[in-house]
């Protein structure tokens, strides 16, 4: 077919190629006028136009078959190179139709996924991480980062209309509402730029801290002549253990160590789960006690100086939740390891004496307290409120104790407190009521509990400036970060016995009435199981100033006789316990017809531990339409490692949960399968 009577030029070339005809008629239009000045002159010039204009159209309509056949020749070996470039593109590429397949790919993307000519399978079938989700089908532009065949690359895919191409097309048509599309599929190999950006970074320094947790009671342990030795001996097991690792150790202090190594190094501590925890233990030349160490380290700071900061507020969270831990911060959080050890109770009461004082200056600079311990209080948090309450009043100031309900367990405590006080006084008020007292003339002292959500009113830690923390739970990531004075002590068996401490140091004549006696009494004998478990020399101690002060052990019995339901409920719970994995018990403990199913579920859980091999136990309990579990051990299992694991904290041997969005049944595989993946990685 000849294509010049099918095919028409336009635009510029049509122009240029039509350029000697319009030369001809601008001719043409000067011989009129040169007729006018010299007619033989017009003659010869008219002779040379009509010359010129039958050569210019004789020469345009047979070079135009030409100039079109040269045009539709180039366009097609131009087509061809185009293909050509794109089928031998180094760049591994492919064209993908909406749905995913494969139609079209080059020789660098064959040769990458290893397969022949004409595969048309789903891309997903080549790289599975190429989900359909992942695919530029809102959008119009999609990265992907994948690994293949030991290769890492970098897959960016476009989205490319066919709405247009279609409206331009000789031989297909489509309707109004047509959104076809394919994918243009791009793969960069960045292995190379990995490997590089991971080797700088497993270079990086991270910066640590190791402290002796015990080290001036493991000296006394042992004969005053064989205590440098026990020095050296410590001292010698770190700095072989780090310099192993190719980390730098130097003493700063007697029992405080710096530490500089590479991120690469602190990947095989925390692979080893800080095997020297265990290790350090080992050395024994006659001291009684086993030493400990508490490990801070930060890694991952835009700085040095970051990674310092990181490091400081890891080794004071792994000393906060009682030591014999390691403790890394990333500037993606917190990970913990360790922490198997129960922390010793320091025979020295300077602290308390110190930490007395500094509340007492705090009270007397303010004219209104607010005392406020945990949602849902029990003894242990309601008797800490009483005991700073009478703090409060004997140094002359108003004192509101912030408790919005009160629980079942506590009544009997609550009921006696408020029977004693005097007519006129309004001890315990709401959140609401506490916030229009809240102001910069008033004190926040909030007792056993240390995470603001926790607490009764966290709004009222917005509204104050001076705060008072007193706790013996062991911290975690979230922590009353605005107190102006905090006094954490987990080795303390509960809050009432540290206030009850903080009592005995404010004022010499300060003088308990025998109900708020029997109110910290009875938080010591809650948060003890009746003195079975987390006592000290300073507990009891605290149990005989609070006995002389009134406190008498039958009228507290007495307030915590249970209901004959909730023995029943307690009991059944006991009975239902399945043994997992030979040493952890868990059960459920129903919560119809109870009064309090939470406090049953803890009850029932300290119950389960009589059981011979029991290393810890474990009681879910379905209440508000939530999943509590209580957690419990002796000494075998740090149950708080646990519970945290699941979102929760607490107590080295007793811990708990708050579940959402789940049944008892999930709730208990997943406690299930939190306690496999721990035992397997060696965690307990």
């Amino acid at each position: 077919m000849n294509h010049s009577t099918k095919i028409k030029l336009k635009g510029k070339l049509k122009t240029y190629m039509q350029m000697v005809l319009l030369l001809g008629i601008l001719l043409a239009f000067v011989d009129v006028w040169i007729y006018t000045i010299n007619v033989k002159a017009g003659i010869i010039l008219s002779c040379f136009v009509v010359f010129y204009l039958v050569i210019g159209l004789v020469a345009y309509h047979s070079n135009r078959p030409l100039v079109v056949n040269e045009l539709i020749s180039f366009a097609t070996q131009y087509g061809q190179i185009q293909r050509k470039l794109l089928r031998d593109l180094e760049l591994p590429h492919a064209l993908l139709d909406e749905n995913g397949k494969v139609i079209w790919m080059n020789r660098a993307f064959a040769a990458v996924v290893q397969k022949e000519k004409g595969y048309q399978k789903s891309i997903t079938a080549l790289f599975s991480s190429i989900t359909k989700d992942k695919m530029p089908i809102e959008t119009d532009e999609t990265e992907v980062e994948i690994a293949y065949n030991e290769r890492e690359y970098t897959v960016r895919m476009k989205k490319i209309p066919l709405e247009g191409m279609i409206e331009n097309s000789d031989i297909l048509e489509s309707d109004e509402a047509y959104s076809g599309f394919l994918i243009a599929l791009y793969m960069f190999d960045e292995t190379a730029l990995h490997l590089a950006l991971r080797e700088n970074d497993n270079q990086s320094l991270a910066v640590g801290m190791v402290y002796i947790d015990n080290y001036d009671e493991a000296l006394e342990s042992v004969e005053a002549v064989r205590r440098s030795l026990l020095t050296a001996l410590i001292e010698r097991k770190i700095n072989k253990y780090f310099a192993s690792m190719d980390g730098i150790v130097k003493r700063m202090e007697k029992d405080k160590y710096f530490l500089v190594l590479k991120k690469q190094s602190l990947k095989k501590l925390q692979e080893s789960r800080f095997e020297l925890l265990e290790d350090v233990k080992t050395v024994n030349i006659g001291n009684e006690m086993a030493v400990t160490l508490s490990m801070g380290i930060g890694v991952g700071g835009l700085t040095y100086a970051q990674n310092y900061e990181f490091a400081r507020t890891s080794i004071d969270l792994a000393l906060g939740r009682g030591g014999d831990q390691a403790v890394v911060k990333s500037p993606s959080g917190f990970t913990y390891y360790g922490g198997k050890s129960q922390q010793v109770e320091k025979n020295t009461r300077v602290k308390s004496r110190v930490k007395a004082q500094a509340l007492k200056e705090l009270i007397m600079s303010k004219d209104r307290i607010l005392v406020m311990g945990h949602r849902l209080p029990d003894a242990d948090s309601f008797g800490a409120t009483v005991g700073i309450y009478r703090i409060a009043k004997t140094l002359g100031r108003n004192v509101y104790i912030v408790m919005n309900d009160v629980t079942p367990s506590i009544e009997p405590l609550v009921e006696a407190f408020t029977s004693r006080l005097d007519k006129d006084e309004a001890a315990i008020i709401n959140s609401a009521q506490a916030i229009e007292y809240a102001g910069a003339n008033t004190v926040l002292v909030v007792v056993d509990v240390n995470k603001p959500s926790l607490t009764e009113c966290p709004e009222l830690l917005k509204s104050c400036r001076s705060i008072v923390v007193l706790d013996h739970h062991r911290q975690g990531e979230e922590v009353i970060d605005n107190a102006t004075l905090s006094y954490v002590e987990p080795y303390a068996s509960s809050a009432c016995e540290m206030v009850a401490e903080v009592l005995q140091y404010v004022d010499e004549g300060i003088k308990l009435k025998s109900a708020e006696a029997d109110c910290l009494y009875s938080g010591i004998v809650v948060d003890t199981d009746g003195f079975l478990s987390k006592t000290g020399v300073r507990t009891f101690e605290a149990a005989a100033f609070l006995r002389r002060n009134g406190a008498d052990m039958t009228r507290v019995r007495k307030m915590f006789r249970e209901q004959a339901n909730d023995y029943r409920t307690k009991a059944d719970a006991v009975s239902q316990a399945k043994i997992f994995k030979d040493a952890y018990a868990i059960s459920i403990c129903p919560s119809d017809g109870v009064t309090q199913p939470t406090v049953i579920g803890a009850q029932a859980a300290n119950e389960l531990l009589g059981i011979t091999g029991i290393k810890a136990s474990f009681v879910l309990t379905e209440y508000n339409q939530q999943i509590y579990i209580s957690a419990r051990s002796i000494d075998e299992v740090n149950v708080q490692i646990i519970m945290e694991k699941l979102g929760g904290g607490g107590h080295i041997n007793a811990a708990g949960v708050q579940l959402k969005d789940m049944t008892i049944e999930e709730a208990v595989e997943l406690l299930k399968d939190t306690l496999t993946k721990m035992i397997e990685e060696g965690e307990i």
